[in-house]
């Protein structure tokens, strides 16, 4: 029987990890922004037209690229983040797999400029389904311009599973929005059909979340701050008077970088549970920072949906300094006719006392810091009796 085993083509096998990569043209915009982040940037252009399936364009005034490494950079696993096994516990970058380049050039038509800053000429690529079809020195601004046309063109029927514009657009403000709120330092603006839907200055994360927003949401917001020599916790939450129907201010960011978890969701809201109906939700917008060395590698696998191994109720650490804040504001029962959707007293300021009680444990924080990092647990045993205090 002959040999059936053979190796894919490379335009193939680009193919094949671009149908996980890129879903859709906000996976698009997700990738490039973040390489223009990574690069150092202080401003990052997006423009995008018909929804991202006639273009997504970015620019940017970081480092760019040399003539060597604009055309290594669509090489699969070509990267410049990471050298060894190593680095995985250290990763301070956004992206490091070295495939997004390789998967939006196999299913789209990509032109690339760069150019180092010390440089006066710089690169431009044209590469169509991961065909080099041009490469040649060009006269270009120090940074990098990749325009992305045509996305799916050789596939018709990733194409035709494409949602309507509107759709589609919103994915990709989403990605944009995502990004945008866990860099305030650097600037960015979107286009979309020639007309300018953000501009956002340099700012700080509360004036970055107006921007995107709106300034309406500024008495909305009440400050979030927890620090232990693990992880610092900042950030902001919504009053509960303002929650609403449906989702689409809720972010957590760790590092700079966006997650997704539904223990942390659960926990923002277990801290609102007797202030809320059960079918509002409540803005958050929460960062965490930590040493990246004490997280493990596997929160950076995956897309959005982080995992964070071998934790025991560690959504505590997250329900406890929102619940203080929300009892600092005076928590808002949703209860009407001037009755209280809260059990027991409330004291002189108006807080009512079981519910801090109920939310907030001293303990219970320093053992979800030290659940957060598992790496971390063996040198730092929590005290007897700590696990039962954070179970009850």
């Amino acid at each position: 029987m002959p040999d059936i085993i053979k190796l894919l083509p490379d335009s193939v096998a680009n193919q094949i990890a671009a149908g996980e990569v890129i879903q859709r043209p906000a996976s698009v915009v997700k990738e490039l922004m973040e390489n223009s982040v990574d690069a150092g940037s202080n401003y990052i252009r997006v423009i995008i037209k018909d929804a991202g399936s006639s273009l997504v364009q970015v620019i940017d005034d970081g480092t760019g690229m040399s003539e060597t490494d604009s055309r290594l950079s669509f090489e699969r696993h070509a990267t410049s983040k990471i050298n060894t096994a190593e680095d995985l516990f250290a990763i301070s970058t956004k992206g490091f797999r070295g495939e997004a380049l390789a998967s939006i050039a196999a299913v789209a038509m990509v032109e690339l400029k760069s150019c180092l800053h010390e440089n006066e000429i710089g690169t431009m690529l044209k590469i169509n389904g991961s065909k080099v079809e041009l490469q040649e020195p060009a006269s270009c601004p120090p940074g990098t311009n990749i325009a992305v046309k045509n996305l799916f063109y050789n596939v018709p029927a990733r194409r035709k599973f494409l949602k309507t514009p509107s759709t589609e657009m919103r994915h990709i403000i989403n990605e944009f929005q995502k990004i945008v709120l866990a860099h305030p330092d650097i600037r960015f603006s979107l286009h979309h059909n020639d007309k300018e839907l953000f501009n956002l200055l340099r700012s700080n994360e509360r004036q970055r979340i107006l921007a995107v927003f709106g300034k309406n949401m500024n008495q909305n917001l009440i400050n979030l701050h927890t620090e232990t020599s693990l992880v610092k916790i900042s950030g902001y939450t919504g009053k509960p008077e303002n929650a609403r129907k449906t989702f689409g201010e809720q972010f957590f960011f760790i590092n700079n970088r966006y997650m997704r978890h539904p223990y942390l969701h659960k926990a923002v809201m277990e801290a609102y549970e007797k202030i809320l109906p059960p079918d509002s939700i409540p803005s958050y917008f929460i960062f965490l920072h930590a040493d990246p060395a004490t997280i493990a590698p596997g929160l950076y696998l995956t897309e959005d949906d982080h995992r964070i191994p071998d934790l025991i109720d560690q959504h505590l650490i997250y329900k406890r300094p929102v619940g203080i804040q929300l009892a600092d504001s005076g928590p808002r029962p949703f209860a009407t006719g001037g009755s209280t959707a809260l059990d027991g007293p409330a004291d002189s300021l108006g807080v009512h006392t079981d519910f801090v009680s109920n939310v907030f444990d001293v303990d219970t924080l320093v053992q979800l810091c030290l659940n957060v990092h598992p790496v971390l647990l063996v040198e730092h045993r929590p005290p007897p009796g700590l696990l039962a205090d954070s179970q009850r």
